[in-house]
């Protein structure tokens, strides 16, 4: 991949509290409201925005330029090509200069005092890392607030809604906050998963390294959810559709989580979502009279995971 091309908006001589880190590809149509509601922060002064986009064809870089231009402190990377979410919000991160860093997804957009609620009580409890509450796009209907842990296949259980701040053991990757320093010690988002699941592994790790998470009910972002795989619908998605590359980055990089992160009797989650993951992939190829299906989303993601 060639290095990417950085342009820089506003004050470059102070070091802003927070670094909101937004990647895009081809997100055109949300940018608008996701930069409008950054502008309208209640601690603007202390917010610096970096615009990450992976390549896009769309009009996205174009309009960013424009939005960006009105913010106090910002800058936009360039990627020449697609690396994905994990690598591109990895090189965002390069670029950011803030104590904490804030990867938000581009189909979102922030109540007024959502990232000082965050950062707010970072500091109260001690934590090293936190999530919103997450609502969705254009209501204020519950979508998630972080997940609890892990379920008897050793995929994420979501967390209920509540009214104060809580621990947690993952923070959802539309919307992470974590401290910068904590963030590079750990090494960053896993570049090998390129997308899915990369947020649960980080948030394992923010364990491991003694960290801790929370989730944050007073600050609220809103989230549409999957507008890159299910752009139909708008606002409101009307379909859910999948894809057999979708499937093999889901299935290779949960299982992964497990084998990176998993010590003594939580390996034995291992074997039981292998377990799922054939008997599931299995039922899709029947029903699909596809048995390609099974070797592409089942067999190489075992063996992927194997490889690395």
């Amino acid at each position: 991949m060639n290095a990417p091309r950085i342009e820089r908006f506003g004050r470059v001589d102070t070091t802003p509290l927070v670094s909101v880190v937004v990647l895009n590809w081809n997100g055109e149509q949300w940018l608008r409201r996701c930069f409008d509601s950054i502008k309208e922060q209640t601690i603007l002064p202390q917010i610096e925005t970096v615009f990450v986009d992976n390549a896009s064809t769309d009009s996205s870089v174009e309009l960013a330029r424009q939005l960006l231009a009105g913010l106090p402190a910002a800058c936009m990377v360039l990627n020449s090509d697609n690396i994905g979410f994990s690598a591109g919000n990895n090189v965002g991160a390069e670029v950011a200069s803030g104590r904490y860093l804030f990867f938000l997804n581009s189909d979102t957009w922030l109540e007024r005092d959502c990232i000082e609620e965050l950062v707010k009580q970072v500091r109260i409890t001690g934590a090293d890392a936190a999530t919103p509450l997450v609502l969705n796009y254009n209501d204020d209907s519950y979508q998630d607030m972080g997940f609890f842990g892990f379920d008897i296949f050793g995929l994420p259980s979501p967390s209920t809604p509540c009214d104060h701040t809580r621990t947690i053991f993952i923070a959802g990757g539309c919307s992470f906050l974590i401290e910068r320093e904590l963030f590079f010690r750990l090494g960053g988002f896993d570049p090998e998963f390129f997308m899915y699941s990369e947020d649960a592994d980080l948030s394992w790790r923010v364990w491991i390294a003694g960290g801790k998470i929370v989730a944050v009910p007073k600050a609220c972002v809103h989230h549409r959810g999957a507008a890159a795989v299910n752009p139909a619908g708008g606002e409101r998605p009307v379909e859910f559709r999948t894809s057999e590359q979708k499937r093999f980055l889901t299935n290779r990089n949960a299982l992964l989580t497990l084998l990176k992160n998993a010590q003594h009797v939580l390996l034995l989650l291992v074997p039981l979502q292998v377990m799922l993951l054939i008997i599931e992939s299995v039922l899709v190829a029947l029903i699909l009279r596809r048995t390609a299906y099974f070797r592409r989303v089942c067999l190489a993601a075992l063996a992927d995971c194997w490889r690395l």
